[in-house]
Parts: structure tokens; sequence; C-alpha cells
């Protein structure tokens, strides 16, 4: 059996999908179960997330992903699009949810509403929309993570248009914008990167404690 550390150098931002491979339905519900159970600044989760499978709607993406081929040629792309402004109702729709969900009183959580209102409540709507970006990208680690302890390949990418993005998929009047994407699949043994040596910084170079 494989180790995380084991997975994490298998994997490796795949440039050429199998057209012919597809995840199956099964392990594509771990990895959105993944997803779903990322960590993010106080459970807001303040983005959604777009599995797209249509091809006719991928070949549209890919003009405006500088026509990289993943788009394309991989088994499905994630679209993780941020919220642009965190409301109050969004966080006492949050704030409701954990009430529910935890058998607690709206009024048990007044310290945790007070801790919003005075922090993300307080941002105005640019800052909001890059916080919310930020927690989305962690929602991408723990993707490529999932993916590689499941084998399927993965590659994350910022080269696309985010405007003609969040166009095509109607983003901007559910208040969404497109912050990073990621396509799933399998490898085509053609995919010459797989074979590069992984490069990172040494730990010393990269790790410091004090």
């Amino acid at each position: 059996m494989s180790t995380y550390i084991e997975d994490l150098n298998w994997r490796y931002a795949t440039k050429k999908f199998d057209a012919n491979k597809e995840v199956s339905s099964e392990d594509l519900e771990k990895l959105l179960e993944a997803i779903q159970l990322t960590a993010s600044s106080y459970g807001l989760q303040p983005y959604e997330v777009i599995v797209i499978k249509d091809a006719a709607l991928r070949e549209e993406l890919k003009a405006h992903s500088w026509n990289q081929t993943q788009i394309t040629d991989a088994s499905e792309v994630i679209v993780f699009a941020n919220k642009t402004q965190i409301t109050s109702a969004y966080v006492d729709s949050y704030l409701n949810d954990i009430a529910s969900t935890r058998s607690l009183k709206l009024e048990d959580l007044d310290g945790l509403k007070g801790m919003l209102e005075s922090t993300i409540l307080k941002l105005d709507a640019e800052d909001q929309s890059l916080w919310a970006a930020k927690q989305a990208y962690i929602a991408l680690g723990n993707l490529l993570s999932a993916a590689a302890n499941l084998k399927i390949d993965t590659c994350p990418m910022e080269g696309f248009d985010a405007t003609k993005y969040d166009e095509l998929l109607n983003l901007k009047e559910k208040g969404l914008t497109t912050a990073v994407i990621a396509t799933i699949g399998y490898r085509s043994e053609d995919d010459q990167t797989q074979f590069a040596a992984k490069v990172r910084k040494s730990k010393n170079d990269l790790i410091n404690t004090i």
C-alpha cells in the first residue's frame, strides 16, 4: 500500500490526458467529498465548485484557456468559483446551519456572529473576494492530494480568462467569479512530463524552525 508521501511524489501537473479514460462516478464522488470536507476560515466555505463534463462547453472554455488540451481531454474540469461578496445573509445562513447541525440555539453563536461581523463583513467587496479566493485554493490543494491518493491525475490551472469563464458559466449573476480550475483524469502514455524529476526546494531552504 502506498504512503501519503509516496502519493505526493507520484503526482505531477499532467500536461496530456488520455481522452479515452474517465474517472469513475464512485471516485469522482470521493474527490467531491474531499473538497466538501476541506477546512476554510471560520468554516464559511465562501466558494462553489462546478464539475464540467459537457464536451461542447469545454471546447468553448478551451478557447479561453490558451487552447490547453487538458480542458477537453481530461475526464472532468473542476472550477472553483469564489464569492465576490460575503453578505450578512450568507453569514446568517451559515450560523443557521451550525445551530441545526449541532442542536444549538442561535443565541449560543452570538460570539461567532460578532467575530464575523467585525472581521469578514467589515472588509470591502474587493478584499472579501480576494479572501474568498484564498479559501478556494485550500480546497484545490485538498483535491490534488485526494486525487493522488486515488491515483487520479490532476492539473491545477491558472492559465485562463476568468472573465470569459464567468460569462460562459453564468457566474456573475450568482455572485461568483472563477478563482482557479483543475482538470482530472488519467495521464497519457505520451505525456513526457511524467518522467521528469520533481523539482522542489530542499527542506533546509524551505523550512525554518524557530
